[in-house]
Protein backbone atom coordinates (compact mmCIF):
# COMPACT_ATOMS: atom_id res chain seq x y z
CA UNK A 1 0.00 0.00 0.00
CA UNK A 2 1.13 3.70 -1.00
CA UNK A 3 -1.13 5.43 0.37
CA UNK A 4 -4.19 5.63 3.22
CA UNK A 5 -7.56 7.34 1.90
CA UNK A 6 -10.17 8.42 4.21
CA UNK A 7 -13.42 10.00 2.60
CA UNK A 8 -14.86 10.37 5.82
CA UNK A 9 -18.43 11.85 7.31
CA UNK A 10 -17.56 11.97 11.16
CA UNK A 11 -19.66 13.91 13.67
CA UNK A 12 -18.39 16.51 15.57
CA UNK A 13 -18.23 16.11 19.76
CA UNK A 14 -16.58 17.77 21.51
CA UNK A 15 -12.41 16.88 22.08
CA UNK A 16 -13.39 14.26 19.30
CA UNK A 17 -10.91 16.25 17.01
CA UNK A 18 -8.26 15.55 18.95
CA UNK A 19 -8.46 11.98 19.78
CA UNK A 20 -9.21 11.71 16.03
CA UNK A 21 -5.79 13.26 14.92
CA UNK A 22 -3.83 11.05 17.45
CA UNK A 23 -5.36 8.15 15.61
CA UNK A 24 -4.94 8.99 11.73
CA UNK A 25 -1.24 9.55 13.12
CA UNK A 26 -0.39 6.71 15.25
CA UNK A 27 -1.83 4.31 11.75
CA UNK A 28 0.67 6.40 9.92
CA UNK A 29 3.49 5.88 11.84
CA UNK A 30 2.73 2.44 12.09
CA UNK A 31 2.44 1.52 9.07
CA UNK A 32 5.16 3.68 7.59
CA UNK A 33 2.58 5.10 4.82
CA UNK A 34 0.97 8.46 3.74
CA UNK A 35 -2.22 9.02 5.13
CA UNK A 36 -4.67 11.52 3.73
CA UNK A 37 -8.49 11.66 5.56
CA UNK A 38 -11.02 13.64 4.44
CA UNK A 39 -13.84 14.83 6.51
CA UNK A 40 -17.58 16.43 5.68
CA UNK A 41 -18.50 19.87 6.62
CA UNK A 42 -21.75 20.77 7.19
CA UNK A 43 -25.34 20.11 9.70
CA UNK A 44 -27.41 17.30 8.77
CA UNK A 45 -30.45 17.52 11.60
CA UNK A 46 -28.92 17.02 14.62
CA UNK A 47 -25.78 16.06 13.33
CA UNK A 48 -22.80 18.84 12.91
CA UNK A 49 -19.82 17.69 10.37
CA UNK A 50 -16.75 19.43 11.34
CA UNK A 51 -14.58 19.22 8.25
CA UNK A 52 -10.93 19.22 9.91
CA UNK A 53 -9.23 17.24 7.12
CA UNK A 54 -5.76 16.18 8.32
CA UNK A 55 -2.87 14.70 6.06
CA UNK A 56 0.13 12.42 7.60
CA UNK A 57 3.36 11.62 5.64
CA UNK A 58 4.64 8.03 6.27
CA UNK A 59 6.30 9.19 9.83
CA UNK A 60 3.24 10.40 11.38
CA UNK A 61 4.28 14.17 10.66
CA UNK A 62 1.84 16.63 9.64
CA UNK A 63 1.52 17.60 6.30
CA UNK A 64 -1.91 19.31 6.63
CA UNK A 65 -4.82 20.38 8.63
CA UNK A 66 -7.49 21.97 6.75
CA UNK A 67 -10.25 24.54 8.46
CA UNK A 68 -12.49 22.82 10.60
CA UNK A 69 -16.17 24.18 10.65
CA UNK A 70 -15.51 25.52 6.87
CA UNK A 71 -15.38 23.55 3.45
CA UNK A 72 -11.89 23.70 1.71
CA UNK A 73 -9.97 23.25 -1.17
CA UNK A 74 -6.41 22.02 -0.64
CA UNK A 75 -3.91 20.91 -2.30
CA UNK A 76 -0.54 18.38 -0.66
CA UNK A 77 1.83 17.00 -2.00
CA UNK A 78 2.52 13.40 -0.53
CA UNK A 79 5.27 10.85 -1.68
CA UNK A 80 3.70 7.57 -2.58
CA UNK A 81 5.49 5.22 -5.17
CA UNK A 82 8.10 3.64 -3.33
CA UNK A 83 7.86 6.15 -0.47
CA UNK A 84 7.99 3.04 1.90
CA UNK A 85 11.81 2.56 0.88
CA UNK A 86 12.69 6.35 1.64
CA UNK A 87 11.45 5.85 5.08
CA UNK A 88 12.03 2.59 6.02
CA UNK A 89 14.86 3.57 8.91
CA UNK A 90 12.77 6.50 10.17
CA UNK A 91 11.23 6.17 13.60
CA UNK A 92 8.24 7.58 14.28
CA UNK A 93 8.43 10.96 15.33
CA UNK A 94 6.71 13.28 17.88
CA UNK A 95 4.16 15.83 16.61
CA UNK A 96 2.47 16.90 19.44
CA UNK A 97 2.81 20.68 19.44
CA UNK A 98 1.71 20.87 15.82
CA UNK A 99 -1.53 18.60 16.54
CA UNK A 100 -3.31 21.82 19.00
CA UNK A 101 -6.51 21.94 18.51
CA UNK A 102 -7.57 24.50 15.76
CA UNK A 103 -10.31 25.52 17.79
CA UNK A 104 -8.37 28.08 20.63
CA UNK A 105 -11.11 26.59 23.04
CA UNK A 106 -13.43 24.33 24.09
CA UNK A 107 -16.22 27.54 24.14
CA UNK A 108 -15.11 28.37 20.67
CA UNK A 109 -15.23 25.16 19.49
CA UNK A 110 -18.87 24.57 20.74
CA UNK A 111 -19.76 27.98 19.42
CA UNK A 112 -18.68 27.14 15.83
CA UNK A 113 -20.14 23.68 16.41
CA UNK A 114 -23.83 25.49 16.94
CA UNK A 115 -23.48 28.10 14.88
CA UNK A 116 -23.12 25.87 11.33
CA UNK A 117 -25.43 23.67 12.80
CA UNK A 118 -28.09 26.33 13.12
CA UNK A 119 -26.97 27.14 10.15
CA UNK A 120 -27.51 24.88 7.72
CA UNK A 121 -30.66 23.26 9.57
CA UNK A 122 -32.17 26.87 8.57
CA UNK A 123 -31.13 27.73 5.15
CA UNK A 124 -31.77 23.64 4.17
CA UNK A 125 -35.43 23.57 5.48
CA UNK A 126 -35.98 26.57 3.06
CA UNK A 127 -36.07 29.31 5.89
CA UNK A 128 -33.99 32.06 5.64
CA UNK A 129 -35.50 33.93 9.25
CA UNK A 130 -36.04 32.42 12.92
CA UNK A 131 -37.80 33.66 15.50
CA UNK A 132 -37.48 33.15 19.53
CA UNK A 133 -38.80 34.14 22.87
CA UNK A 134 -36.63 36.39 24.80
CA UNK A 135 -36.85 36.27 28.08
CA UNK A 136 -33.82 38.62 30.06
CA UNK A 137 -32.40 35.27 30.94
CA UNK A 138 -29.25 33.77 29.84
CA UNK A 139 -30.41 30.81 27.50
CA UNK A 140 -32.07 33.18 25.20
CA UNK A 141 -29.54 35.76 25.09
CA UNK A 142 -27.29 33.09 23.77
CA UNK A 143 -29.55 31.29 21.34
CA UNK A 144 -30.40 34.99 20.05
CA UNK A 145 -25.99 35.62 19.47
CA UNK A 146 -26.11 32.32 18.24
CA UNK A 147 -28.69 33.15 15.60
CA UNK A 148 -27.48 36.53 14.76
CA UNK A 149 -24.01 35.06 13.57
CA UNK A 150 -25.56 31.88 12.29
CA UNK A 151 -27.77 33.95 9.95
CA UNK A 152 -27.12 37.78 10.15
CA UNK A 153 -28.62 40.38 12.77
CA UNK A 154 -31.60 41.35 9.98
CA UNK A 155 -32.69 37.64 10.21
CA UNK A 156 -33.46 37.12 13.57
CA UNK A 157 -36.73 38.97 15.76
CA UNK A 158 -36.82 38.22 19.51
CA UNK A 159 -40.69 38.18 21.05
CA UNK A 160 -40.91 39.34 25.04
CA UNK A 161 -43.89 38.08 26.45
CA UNK A 162 -43.87 39.64 30.02
CA UNK A 163 -46.81 38.63 32.62
CA UNK A 164 -47.74 39.79 36.29
CA UNK A 165 -44.69 38.05 37.42
CA UNK A 166 -41.87 39.09 35.00
CA UNK A 167 -39.43 41.88 36.38
CA UNK A 168 -38.81 44.87 35.57
CA UNK A 169 -34.80 43.89 34.65
CA UNK A 170 -35.45 41.16 32.60
CA UNK A 171 -37.52 43.45 30.19
CA UNK A 172 -34.31 45.85 30.12
CA UNK A 173 -32.41 43.15 29.71
CA UNK A 174 -33.94 41.56 27.07
CA UNK A 175 -34.43 45.04 24.96
CA UNK A 176 -30.65 46.25 25.68
CA UNK A 177 -29.72 42.05 24.38
CA UNK A 178 -31.66 42.86 21.13
CA UNK A 179 -30.48 46.18 20.83
CA UNK A 180 -26.88 44.56 20.87
CA UNK A 181 -27.36 42.21 18.51
CA UNK A 182 -28.92 44.74 15.81
CA UNK A 183 -31.87 42.13 15.99
CA UNK A 184 -35.53 42.87 15.72
CA UNK A 185 -37.88 43.17 18.99
CA UNK A 186 -41.05 43.36 20.00
CA UNK A 187 -43.32 43.04 23.38
CA UNK A 188 -46.27 41.50 23.22
CA UNK A 189 -47.91 41.55 26.83
CA UNK A 190 -50.08 38.30 27.63
CA UNK A 191 -50.99 39.10 31.13
CA UNK A 192 -54.43 39.69 30.23
CA UNK A 193 -54.18 36.15 27.58
CA UNK A 194 -53.38 34.72 31.11
CA UNK A 195 -56.45 35.89 33.26
CA UNK A 196 -58.38 34.78 30.79
CA UNK A 197 -57.31 31.34 30.78
CA UNK A 198 -57.38 31.89 34.58
CA UNK A 199 -61.29 33.21 34.54
CA UNK A 200 -62.29 30.52 31.79
CA UNK A 201 -60.79 27.45 33.93
CA UNK A 202 -61.75 29.01 37.31
CA UNK A 203 -64.97 26.09 37.71
CA UNK A 204 -62.55 23.25 37.14
CA UNK A 205 -58.92 24.42 38.54
CA UNK A 206 -58.54 24.79 42.42
CA UNK A 207 -58.30 28.54 43.74
CA UNK A 208 -54.42 28.13 44.63
CA UNK A 209 -51.43 28.49 42.00
CA UNK A 210 -49.82 25.87 41.11
CA UNK A 211 -48.20 24.37 38.45
CA UNK A 212 -50.47 24.36 35.95
CA UNK A 213 -51.36 27.81 36.26
CA UNK A 214 -47.32 28.46 35.90
CA UNK A 215 -47.70 26.33 32.41
CA UNK A 216 -50.48 28.08 30.88
CA UNK A 217 -47.91 31.00 30.82
CA UNK A 218 -45.37 28.83 29.12
CA UNK A 219 -47.87 27.88 27.08
CA UNK A 220 -50.24 31.21 25.95
CA UNK A 221 -46.08 32.21 25.10
CA UNK A 222 -45.65 29.36 22.88
CA UNK A 223 -48.82 29.88 21.03
CA UNK A 224 -48.21 33.71 20.38
CA UNK A 225 -44.50 32.70 18.84
CA UNK A 226 -45.80 29.61 16.86
CA UNK A 227 -48.73 32.83 15.63
CA UNK A 228 -45.58 34.86 14.20
CA UNK A 229 -43.95 31.87 12.62
CA UNK A 230 -46.79 31.43 10.65
CA UNK A 231 -47.76 34.55 10.13
CA UNK A 232 -44.27 35.49 8.59
CA UNK A 233 -42.06 31.53 7.76
CA UNK A 234 -40.02 32.32 10.78
CA UNK A 235 -38.58 29.17 12.20
CA UNK A 236 -39.35 29.10 15.63
CA UNK A 237 -36.20 28.55 18.01
CA UNK A 238 -36.75 26.87 21.33
CA UNK A 239 -34.24 28.00 23.88
CA UNK A 240 -34.36 25.53 26.66
CA UNK A 241 -30.84 23.75 27.42
CA UNK A 242 -29.54 20.18 28.41
CA UNK A 243 -29.83 20.40 32.13
CA UNK A 244 -33.29 21.59 31.73
CA UNK A 245 -34.18 18.66 29.07
CA UNK A 246 -32.64 16.41 31.19
CA UNK A 247 -34.75 16.66 34.66
CA UNK A 248 -38.01 17.94 32.49
CA UNK A 249 -37.74 21.45 33.99
CA UNK A 250 -39.59 22.99 30.21
CA UNK A 251 -43.16 22.70 29.25
CA UNK A 252 -44.50 20.89 26.49
CA UNK A 253 -46.37 23.18 24.32
CA UNK A 254 -44.76 25.49 26.22
CA UNK A 255 -41.53 26.83 26.01
CA UNK A 256 -40.64 23.60 23.94
CA UNK A 257 -42.53 24.66 21.33
CA UNK A 258 -40.00 25.10 17.95
CA UNK A 259 -38.61 23.57 15.17
CA UNK A 260 -35.20 23.55 16.58
CA UNK A 261 -33.77 23.46 19.71
CA UNK A 262 -30.48 25.23 19.01
CA UNK A 263 -28.80 24.68 22.75
CA UNK A 264 -30.02 21.34 23.66
CA UNK A 265 -27.50 19.45 24.29
CA UNK A 266 -25.62 22.21 26.20
CA UNK A 267 -25.51 21.55 29.55
CA UNK A 268 -26.12 24.88 31.86
CA UNK A 269 -22.49 25.34 33.05
CA UNK A 270 -21.55 25.45 29.10
CA UNK A 271 -24.11 28.00 28.83
CA UNK A 272 -22.38 30.46 30.96
CA UNK A 273 -18.78 30.04 30.09
CA UNK A 274 -20.57 30.44 25.94
CA UNK A 275 -22.26 33.81 27.22
CA UNK A 276 -19.09 34.73 28.53
CA UNK A 277 -17.30 33.32 25.67
CA UNK A 278 -19.98 35.89 23.69
CA UNK A 279 -19.01 38.72 25.47
CA UNK A 280 -14.92 38.51 25.38
CA UNK A 281 -14.86 41.38 23.16
CA UNK A 282 -17.44 43.55 24.52
CA UNK A 283 -21.11 43.06 26.55
CA UNK A 284 -23.48 41.77 23.82
CA UNK A 285 -25.12 39.68 26.47
CA UNK A 286 -26.17 41.70 29.53
CA UNK A 287 -24.04 41.24 32.26
CA UNK A 288 -26.89 41.13 34.62
CA UNK A 289 -28.60 38.16 32.07
CA UNK A 290 -25.51 36.24 33.46
CA UNK A 291 -25.05 36.80 36.83
CA UNK A 292 -28.68 37.31 37.79
CA UNK A 293 -30.00 33.56 39.00
CA UNK A 294 -31.88 31.77 36.70
CA UNK A 295 -35.98 32.10 36.61
CA UNK A 296 -38.67 30.77 34.77
CA UNK A 297 -40.59 34.17 36.30
CA UNK A 298 -43.82 31.93 36.63
CA UNK A 299 -44.55 32.59 39.89
CA UNK A 300 -43.36 35.64 42.33
CA UNK A 301 -39.63 35.57 43.38
CA UNK A 302 -39.05 31.88 41.25
CA UNK A 303 -35.55 30.72 40.79
CA UNK A 304 -34.60 27.31 38.89
CA UNK A 305 -33.10 26.26 42.26
CA UNK A 306 -36.36 26.29 44.38
CA UNK A 307 -37.39 22.93 42.71
CA UNK A 308 -33.77 21.99 41.13
CA UNK A 309 -30.32 21.21 42.60
CA UNK A 310 -27.54 23.52 41.40
CA UNK A 311 -27.00 23.39 37.86
CA UNK A 312 -23.34 22.41 38.42
CA UNK A 313 -24.29 19.22 40.08
CA UNK A 314 -27.47 18.36 37.89
CA UNK A 315 -24.57 18.12 35.10
CA UNK A 316 -21.72 16.39 36.44
CA UNK A 317 -24.67 13.51 36.88
CA UNK A 318 -25.96 14.32 33.19
CA UNK A 319 -22.31 13.72 32.22
CA UNK A 320 -21.83 10.79 33.82
CA UNK A 321 -25.52 9.17 33.84
CA UNK A 322 -26.17 10.23 30.40
CA UNK A 323 -22.88 10.49 28.66
CA UNK A 324 -20.74 8.48 30.50
CA UNK A 325 -23.21 5.19 31.37
CA UNK A 326 -22.16 5.54 34.99
CA UNK A 327 -24.92 3.54 37.47
CA UNK A 328 -25.93 5.50 40.69
CA UNK A 329 -23.31 3.50 42.70
CA UNK A 330 -20.48 5.13 40.48
CA UNK A 331 -21.56 8.28 40.69
CA UNK A 332 -21.93 8.32 44.34
CA UNK A 333 -18.06 7.37 44.47
CA UNK A 334 -17.55 10.19 42.56
CA UNK A 335 -18.70 12.44 45.82
CA UNK A 336 -22.18 13.30 44.97
CA UNK A 337 -24.74 13.08 47.28
CA UNK A 338 -26.59 10.11 47.45
CA UNK A 339 -29.90 11.46 47.58
CA UNK A 340 -29.15 13.79 44.87
CA UNK A 341 -28.15 11.39 42.48
CA UNK A 342 -31.20 8.99 42.82
CA UNK A 343 -33.22 12.04 42.30
CA UNK A 344 -31.63 13.81 39.36
CA UNK A 345 -31.56 9.98 37.81
CA UNK A 346 -35.37 9.38 38.33
CA UNK A 347 -36.02 12.48 36.74
CA UNK A 348 -33.98 11.70 34.18
CA UNK A 349 -35.44 8.47 33.77
CA UNK A 350 -39.54 9.69 34.27
CA UNK A 351 -39.01 12.93 31.74
CA UNK A 352 -38.27 10.83 28.30
CA UNK A 353 -42.01 11.48 27.36
CA UNK A 354 -41.13 15.09 27.39
CA UNK A 355 -38.04 14.38 25.15
CA UNK A 356 -39.97 12.31 22.93
CA UNK A 357 -42.25 15.73 22.08
CA UNK A 358 -39.38 17.93 22.05
CA UNK A 359 -38.00 19.64 18.79
CA UNK A 360 -35.08 18.45 17.30
CA UNK A 361 -31.91 19.22 18.70
CA UNK A 362 -27.95 19.91 17.68
CA UNK A 363 -25.33 17.32 19.21
CA UNK A 364 -22.43 18.64 20.66
CA UNK A 365 -21.30 15.77 23.40
CA UNK A 366 -21.15 12.33 23.28
CA UNK A 367 -24.40 11.69 23.49
CA UNK A 368 -27.31 13.93 23.31
CA UNK A 369 -30.74 13.36 23.92
CA UNK A 370 -33.10 12.15 20.87
CA UNK A 371 -32.39 9.55 17.91
CA UNK A 372 -28.98 8.51 19.60
CA UNK A 373 -30.42 7.94 23.10
CA UNK A 374 -34.03 6.16 23.29
CA UNK A 375 -35.63 4.71 26.58
CA UNK A 376 -38.97 3.35 26.94
CA UNK A 377 -41.39 5.75 27.95
CA UNK A 378 -44.13 3.09 29.18
CA UNK A 379 -41.58 1.81 32.00
CA UNK A 380 -41.23 1.60 36.03
CA UNK A 381 -38.32 3.43 37.00
CA UNK A 382 -38.80 3.00 40.44
CA UNK A 383 -40.77 6.37 41.56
Amino acid sequence: VDLFVNISSSPFEMGKAAIRRDMIRQHAARHRVPFLYLNQVGGNDELIFDGHSLGFDASGGLLLRADDFEEAFTVVDVLIAGAAAEVAGLKPRLHDTGLAAVSESREEEAWQALRLGLRDYVRKCGFTSVVLGLSGGIDSALTAALAADALGPAQVTGIAMPTRFSSDHSLRDAEALARNLGIAYHVVPIDDIFQSYLDALAPVLPDSQGVAEENIQARVRGAVLMAYSNTHGYLLLSTGNKSELAVGYCTLYGDMCGGLAVINDVPKTLVYDLARYVNRNGDLIPVSSITKPPSAELRPNQTDQDTLPPYEVIDAIVEGYVERGLDRAALVAQGLDPGVVADVIGRIDRNEYKRRQAAPGLRITAKAFGIGRRFPIAADYGG
